[in-house]
């Protein structure tokens, strides 16, 4: 099925109003589009919050992650002040 953007784009990938972000359903010409961060389109109310959701949570591990990385850099930096050796990094045995 040809898009009805690809006249106006030029372009034969889908653009990006035509399909649900999260679910993929076809968003038709005459329905409501709901919209996230500026570019990316839901077909429903509970698509968007889903994604607002899932976005929110990564955040958060992230935050919780670069927390933690602040916290043992900090005590490795207290270690080494301390006259105590201290090795990062990762251990690969094979």
């Amino acid at each position: 099925m040809a898009s009805h953007y690809n006249s106006f784009f030029g372009s034969e990938e889908p653009h990006f109003l035509e399909s649900c972000s999260l679910c993929r359903k076809h968003i038709g010409l005459n329905s409501d589009i709901f919209m996230y961060r500026g570019d990316k389109a839901f077909c429903s109310k509970e698509c968007r919050e889903e994604q607002i959701e899932s976005d929110e949570a990564k955040e958060r591990s992230w935050r919780l992650s670069a927390r933690s990385l602040r916290k043992n850099s900090s005590e490795a930096a207290k270690d080494c002040a301390a006259g105590k050796t201290v090795r990062t990094g990762t251990l690969v045995v094979a």
